[in-house]
This record gives C-alpha cells, structure tokens and sequence, in this order.
C-alpha cells in the first residue's frame, strides 16, 4: 500500500510539473524525426520520481538519499538542457570537448552537469552511509571506499540512461528492465516508486509530445543507482560501476542505436509502443 501510495504521489506531482511547464517556449525541441516537442517531461520525471522514491524509501536516510538523487541530478540536467542549447555551448561535445573550454576559461553547461551529478552522487551515496541499517565499515579506508563506489554507481548510472535517451521511450524502456529486479525486497520501493512515475510518461514520451532530455534521463538513471547501491557491498558496488564503466566506455566506440537496429529483438522492443510517423 506504502508504494502505490508513493506511485501516486509522485504522478500526480510528475502531471503538476509538466502542466505547469509544457508550454514554455524555452523548452520547446526538436527530435531525431523533426517534430517539436517538450522539454518538460524531464523535469516532470524528476520531480515526481524523486518524490516517488523518498516516500517508498525503507528509511529516511535511504528516503534523503533519493530525492538528493534525483532532484540534484534533474536540476543540473535542465540546466544543461536550457544553456546547453546556445550556439556558444553547442560547440563543446564529450567530456575531452567540456575540458579543452575549461582550459579556455570557459565553464561550459555540460561541465557543470558532470560535475553537479557527480556531486549528487556522492551527497546521496554519504547519506546512505548514514542509514543505521547498514553495515557499519570498521576501518577509515572501507568507509571511504564503501562511500566512493557508491558515489560512482550512482551517478555512473546516471549518465548511463542519458546514453540511451536517444529515441522516443528508450530510456525509460531501458529502466524498466534494470529497474524490475531492484523493486524487490525491503529496499525495492526506491526503484518501484520511480518506475511507476516513468510509465505515467512513458506514453507522452512514446508519442513524441514531451522528450526526457538530461534531467528526466540523468534523474531516472540517479535514482535506480540509488536503488543499486542500497542493496549492495562494496564488492556488489564495485561489480556494478564495471559493468556501467565497460558500458560507458564501449558507447564511445560503438553507436548504441545501432546494435539495438541490427538486432530483430531489440529493434522490436526499441519500436514497441512509438509512432510510426
């Protein structure tokens, strides 16, 4: 009952968000097919997945943790969604393009994204730390590695979803399957809660009327990282920032739209749902 009342929390703030935003012009985009949509179901997202999250949470450290999570790493997206749009900023591509402005003297949007996700990460990460119901570290270097794998899974997922917020409802797709198993057990309602926000706009998303962009995307990502990381180790969280480092570095080298487009079962499940024209 806890978490169909989260769900519902968080919807009906996910619709708040997205009346009070859907027509702003400054949000206004277009997508890989030409059409304009919004920008406002990132936001959307991220606030009522945060919510979401923060009321299904096991404990108010675990609670804290969440909407830190999410609200930070939404809030940092939409700002580069925002300023990331200028001609001055466009220039800029991939963290190498975001370092070579810094040495410039220029702080680009995408560096302060990468940089507040980060710091999400780690806020959410330390505040889990504090959760009475975890294990507590004995020595200073296991509380601090314990402290910067889960900063790392975090926003490393984070930035994982974004990758795949490519196409119409990918990354919620895409959440949706790292998220099933996470809403398991004592801690699963910090990814349950945002999982049944991400299907109230799974369907704006599919029909091209609203696109995640940064904050929904890196939002989403936050908060399954947060789910992640409240279930495991230091040995589970340091499996898991390999596989979404190994991810991370292989979307470098390999288009991610194109292996799910040479294989007949992704492409089906990549097209499930999404307009045909």
């Amino acid at each position: 009952m806890r978490r169909l009342l989260a769900v519902a929390a968080g919807v009906a703030g996910a619709r708040a968000v997205l009346r009070a935003l859907g027509g702003q012009e400054a949000l206004r985009r277009t997508n890989f097919r030409g059409r304009t949509v919004s920008l406002a179901g990132g936001p959307a997202l991220a606030a009522g997945a945060a919510v979401s999250a923060a009321v299904a949470a096991p404990s108010s450290a675990a609670a804290a943790a969440a909407f830190t999570a999410g609200v930070g790493s939404g809030a940092v997206g939409l700002y580069d969604d925002v300023v990331g749009n200028r001609p001055e900023q466009k220039a800029a591509k991939g963290f190498a393009g975001h370092i070579a402005a810094l040495r410039e003297g220029r702080v680009t949007s995408g560096l302060v994204k990468i940089v507040g996700v980060g710091a999400a990460g780690f806020a959410a990460s330390a505040l889990l730390a504090a959760d009475p119901g975890r294990p507590r570290r004995v020595t200073r270097a296991g509380r601090a590695a314990d402290l910067l794998l889960g900063a790392g899974v975090i926003a490393g997922t984070a930035n994982l979803l974004n990758l795949f917020d490519l196409r119409p409802g990918r990354a919620l797709k895409v959440s949706g399957l790292v998220g099933a198993p996470l809403s398991l057990g004592r801690a699963g309602g910090l990814a349950a809660g945002p999982l049944g926000v991400a299907a109230s706009v799974l369907p704006d998303d599919l029909d091209e009327r609203v696109m995640l962009g940064d904050s929904g995307a890196n939002a989403i990502g936050a908060l399954l990282g947060v789910a992640l990381a409240a279930r495991t180790g230091p040995a589970g969280r340091a499996a898991a920032l390999a596989a979404i480092a190994a991810l991370t570095a292989a979307s470098e080298k390999v288009s991610f739209t194109k292996v799910i487009e040479a294989n007949p079962v992704l492409r089906q499940l990549d097209a499930l749902g999404r307009r045909s024209s």
